[in-house]
């Protein structure tokens, strides 16, 4: 009867984590599913707000713009750009501190909003860098990207203590930004300076892909209703899409060809 009772307890153990193990994968691609639909949404914002605002006949002539349209000088004028940055900032605040009290349908759409408005926010890219090299870094970015978060999802090494590391980071890192930009209204520039920014910038967020994958993953419960799953599957894919959107963007600065 003993023997009976382990082995029908075994099957059950066994069962439920089979249960578990589906629930798990079902949530994760349903993180990656929300996320790549942001970065997906950015991209044809960028493209589509680059071509309204003049696409390739906008040129920059002396720090002035050159063959934009009337949307072209509106969106790239340093006072809307700011506008646009705060803006997109306010609504990843609104939807962090609000997660628990909206519905899941309704976070994924804010979510949806605040990328199309960064993708219009990242259009100035494309006045910056040679069209090719922008797709040949997203395509080494989302390489890179790939394997971090794999690795994040697969590893049995606890990366919590790295986490706080690479937070500090991500301020350290945010008050070199500024420094630089205050130096810039000086006429300051250093590329070395630059060069240890985009480094510094790269090795943080590629930290942060696998921590956010851990800790994403690790969020993750069988006894979730389908609104808290669906909640946390939107938190999680907006931290894995910033985690890529700003890999991104640094690996643009280290190895873009400028136009």
């Amino acid at each position: 009867m003993s023997n009976f009772d382990r082995n029908y307890a075994t099957g059950v153990g066994a069962g439920r984590a089979v249960a578990i193990d589906a629930g798990l994968r079902a949530y994760m691609l349903r993180v990656y599913n929300y996320m790549a639909a942001g970065v997906a949404l950015t991209g044809v914002a960028a493209w589509l707000a680059y071509q309204l605002a003049g696409g390739d006949a906008i040129h920059i002539v002396g720090g002035r713009l050159v063959g934009a349209t009337s949307f072209g000088l509106l969106v790239y004028n340093p006072i809307f750009q700011l506008l646009l940055f705060f803006g997109t900032f306010g609504i990843v605040w609104y939807v962090s501190a609000r997660i628990n009290r909206m519905e899941a349908s309704s976070a994924f759409a804010v979510f949806l909003v605040y990328a199309a408005l960064l993708g219009v926010f990242l259009s100035s890219i494309f006045l910056v860098y040679v069209h090719a090299s922008i797709v040949r870094v997203f395509f080494i970015s989302a390489a890179s990207f790939g394997a971090l978060s794999l690795y994040g999802y697969s590893t049995q090494r606890d990366l919590a203590p790295f986490g706080a590391f690479l937070v500090m980071g991500l301020f350290g890192l945010f008050a070199a930004i500024l420094v630089q930009m205050v130096l810039g209204l000086f006429g300051v520039s250093s590329s070395a300076f630059d060069f240890v920014i985009s480094v510094g910038g790269v090795l943080i967020f590629a930290g942060l892909t696998a921590w956010d994958t851990q800790r994403i993953k690790e969020m993750y419960s069988a006894m979730d209703d389908g609104t808290v799953a669906g909640r946390k599957a939107v938190m999680g894919a907006l931290s894995l899409y910033l985690d890529f959107i700003n890999l991104f963007l640094f690996m643009l600065r280290l190895f873009g060809d400028r136009r």
